[in-house]
């Protein structure tokens, strides 16, 4: 089965699985064996982008992980291990300036070499205001003057980063960040060829044909907006012998029932369950839970269209944020595993370096489930806005179970929280990322996934300007910590700890957002897919190491 297509895919679930068999002949597979060295698998949405300095998802960010390479890449075990860089890079005796040494046998999919060039080229982009990148912010205040590029305060060419020479990269740090080598295998960190970018302009990225890659795969069968693509071996990859695979074929399928009956047919090897897809397999072997970094929350647009909303007030905002049962909602909706979240940094993440606590555990709950409380918030926040009722819109993806959530929301919020009338817009995930940029939503479940084990990866996200804010949240003392967790602090992990610890108090006291729930992934895979590689921070998903079982 290579790219099933989608009209296909819509109809399937009212066919027979004699019907679903047949349309997979082609590829022979039994419960303890397959014949074929290709992967079936199934995403949830569209890949956005892939250039990866525009690259904001979860499902662009795996992708460009398995098509594509840094210096690092996360390896079984979650450490990052050398993969463009040859060796580990000298550091200057004040932690500031990095120096690497690019693989000589690196190249790209069209035969060129990989060279510090092509990071020097990409970085620059990223933080070249004229770009764009959403991604920005994650070199700045890291890579020297990259905050400043940024702002349009320096040129791109004062960024700290150059080639010594072809193959050896250098990069100057604006302070010790004890996480830096972490961020290198991340998707806005990678490289770019610049003669091959600039040759094809706004053809760059937009479909597999206009893209090169110098990662375990290639990418084909992409049209830039379609509901499918295929991974190919790349034969010209430097580490191309330990790459099993030949090949894996991507769907987007929406409908989880969809998915299961591929799955059940032996369409496809591994799919996500959810809702009460999950207990329609309580028992099978193939099941397992999978934990994530991703938390997930609601974003409140305090600002639409140049005029304050009706979430610019803080009561309103917590009476949304207690007012719906969260337990419920992850048992009933999500049914994977997912655990209620009363903060914003998920557990598991990081631990004290003094005490070995959990973040999670120390900072405990700070938005909990409270009908009383959240209808006090309510009637105070509608006084203050002169209101008698106030009328919102819960903006969602069009996934059958993100349509679930919303409307297990809307029933809840509009039940507990008199005056208070949700209306929800479901669109295409890919809609909901131009929606969000343009900041024309009230409110929308929103979530992050953490790219490094750090808590700053997620508190950074609401300090006023953040590329990823878009809500219009601006609180003083908040930035004022954020910037001092990514400076002065630096030097004094116990007081970064402190303070990371009140930063989330602070941004929860506001109600700036209101945290939902920390994802659990319940899958289903065949018992002969091998070591793909599963990670609980960056991309999701790793195939370099996966291998079938004969």
């Amino acid at each position: 089965m290579k790219n099933m297509k989608l009209l296909s895919l819509l109809g399937i679930t009212l066919l027979s699985t004699t019907v679903l068999v047949a349309c997979g002949s082609n590829n022979s597979s039994s419960d303890d064996g397959k014949t074929t060295k290709e992967l079936n698998l199934v995403e949830t949405a569209e890949i956005p982008t892939m250039d990866s300095v525009l690259n904001t998802d979860t499902v662009g960010s795996t992708v460009m992980n398995n098509v594509m390479e840094g210096l690092y890449r996360l390896n079984l075990d979650n450490k990052p291990e050398l993969a463009m860089a040859s060796e580990e890079p000298t550091i200057s005796e004040d932690g500031l300036t990095y120096t690497f040494k690019i693989r000589e046998d690196a190249q790209w999919s069209n035969g060129d070499p990989v060279t510090a060039n092509d990071f020097v080229f990409s970085w620059r982009r990223l933080v070249n205001p004229s770009t764009g990148s959403q991604s920005a912010y994650m070199m700045g205040g890291i890579v020297k003057n990259a905050s400043e590029v940024n702002k349009g305060e320096m040129e791109p060419e004062e960024l700290g980063v150059k080639a010594i020479d072809e193959k050896t990269l250098e990069i100057q740090l604006e302070s010790k960040v004890p996480y830096f080598k972490d961020l290198l295998s991340l998707s806005m960190f990678l490289p770019q060829n610049e003669t091959y970018v600039t040759d094809k302009g706004n053809k760059y990225a937009s479909d597999s044909d206009n893209a090169i890659y110098n990662g375990p795969f290639v990418l084909t069968d992409w049209d830039g907006t379609g509901l499918s693509w295929s991974y190919e071996k790349n034969a010209d990859y430097w580490d191309a012998d330990t790459v099993e695979l030949e090949g894996i074929n991507v769907d987007v399928v929406k409908e989880t029932s969809t998915a299961i009956n591929l799955y059940d047919a032996g369409e496809v090897d591994t799919i996500k369950l959810s809702g009460e897809y999950v207990q329609t397999k309580k028992g099978d072997p193939d099941l397992e839970s999978v934990p994530t970094s991703s938390v997930f929350y609601f974003k409140y647009n305090q600002e639409r269209n140049g005029e304050p909303t009706a979430l610019a007030n803080e009561n309103i905002r917590k009476a949304i944020s207690i007012g719906f049962d969260k337990e419920s909602y992850a048992n009933t909706v999500l049914q994977n595993g997912s655990l209620p979240a009363n903060g914003l940094v998920p557990e598991g993440l990081a631990k004290n370096p003094s005490t070995d606590e959990d973040y999670r555990e120390e900072n405990g709950d700070l938005l909990s489930y409270d009908i009383k409380a959240a209808q006090d918030y309510m009637k105070k926040g509608l006084a203050e806005l002169g209101m008698d009722s106030v009328e919102l819109e819960l903006l969602s993806d069009d996934s059958e179970n993100a349509k679930k959530s919303s409307e297990f929301m809307q029933g809840q919020l509009m039940q507990n929280l008199p005056g208070l009338k949700i209306n929800i817009r479901s669109v295409p995930f890919n809609v909901r990322l131009d929606v969000n940029q343009r900041q024309d939503y009230d409110i929308q479940m929103a979530g992050w996934g953490a790219d490094y084990a750090d808590p700053i990866n997620f508190l950074e996200l609401f300090k006023t300007g953040n590329s990823n804010n878009k809500a219009s949240i601006s609180i003083p003392e908040y930035d004022a910590l954020i910037e001092k967790i990514g400076t002065t602090d630096l030097d004094d992990p116990e007081k970064r700890w402190a303070d990371m610890l009140s930063a989330e108090k602070i941004l929860l006291e506001e109600a700036a957002i209101g945290p939902i729930y920390q994802r659990y992934n319940a899958i289903l895979r065949k018992p002969y897919v091998k070591d793909v590689g599963t990670h609980l921070v960056g991309p999701e998903y790793s195939f370099k190491w996966a291998s079938i079982a004969e």
